[in-house]
């Protein structure tokens, strides 16, 4: 998206479910925000709790999900959330909660999106601040089979592709996808795209005492021979949920973020590390430019 206005939204809305987590049942509401004031999430449950700015410096370390902190105020998987305000260019916006997590619904954006939808997305008075990536930035993980790396862009865009390969053994068969993204291929190519775990992770969370109220008919549970109990919405969902993913974790930047990127089996940590690592490089040289050219 080329250089643009700042956008919220014009009226509160809400999204209620239970949370994958806790089972708790969550009451989520969007409310606008002024320019400036970027995306924070506020929970009304803990008396006094400061809003946690969703800024990958409020990061914590989480498997599989994406946390923010805050003087000891904690809200776990964001990413859902994220994404949906980011794929449609949402810059302000308080998210408030009356629990630990936003709810679960289907796993994938797609209620998020429509509430933000049908509170009517504004423009504001003031421009967005964006970075151009400048150079090309790579981080992997300890295995070395996990990366994320990015590099220039063509236009003023943001691209990102998804190489997902848990190998031959797998009931996830390989799987690559691309979006260019912007609010129509948001909507069209991701918003849908649901998480998904593997059956005997599944059994595994249950034990650590998650999802008591999470059935496979509420997200992909992939047993030996494929989907349980449900089915895919497209052959690739697996993957487009992946770039849904790393989409929320990118909007951690906290402004527009234009380049061409590609992840191959990576998570939120590294994903929160490659977005600290786009800061650091950019630290004395593109970021401060693009905020005086978007002044």
């Amino acid at each position: 998206m080329p250089h643009r206005l700042q956008r919220t939204i014009s009226r509160p809305v809400e999204v209620t479910g239970i949370g994958f987590l806790t089972g708790a049942d969550i009451r989520l509401r969007f409310i606008p925000a002024k320019p400036g004031h970027g995306i924070a999430f506020l929970r009304t449950d803990r008396l006094h709790a400061p809003p946690v700015p969703a800024l990958v410096e409020y990061t914590i370390p989480r498997q599989r999900r994406t946390t923010i902190q805050r003087c000891g105020v904690t809200i776990e998987m964001i990413e859902h959330v994220m994404a949906a305000l980011a794929g449609l260019a949402v810059d302000n916006c308080l998210v408030e909660l009356n629990g630990p997590e936003p709810p679960g619904c289907d796993g994938s954006s797609r209620l998020f999106a429509e509430r933000l939808l049908d509170a009517r997305i504004v423009e504001q008075d003031q421009p967005r601040k964006w970075l151009d990536l400048a150079r090309p930035i790579r981080v992997s993980g300890d295995d070395g089979d996990q990366s994320v790396s990015g590099e220039p862009g063509r236009d003023d865009a943001l691209t990102i592709s998804y190489s997902l390969d848990y190998g031959p053994a797998s009931a996830i068969k390989p799987q690559f996808a691309r979006v260019r993204i912007d609010p129509e291929t948001f909507l069209n190519e991701l918003a849908w795209a649901r998480t998904f775990v593997l059956e005997h992770e599944a059994h595994a969370l249950r034990a650590q005492g998650y999802g008591r109220r999470t059935t496979a008919r509420d997200l992909l549970i992939f047993g030996e021979t494929g989907v349980i109990d449900n089915v895919l919405r497209s052959d690739d969902e697996c993957a487009r949920h992946k770039i849904l993913d790393c989409l929320g974790d990118l909007a951690l930047i906290g402004c527009d973020l234009r380049g061409s990127f590609e992840a191959c089996r990576s998570g939120h940590s590294l994903n929160a590390e490659f977005v600290r690592r786009i800061k650091l490089v950019h630290a004395e040289s593109v970021w401060p430019l693009a905020a005086s050219k978007a002044a």
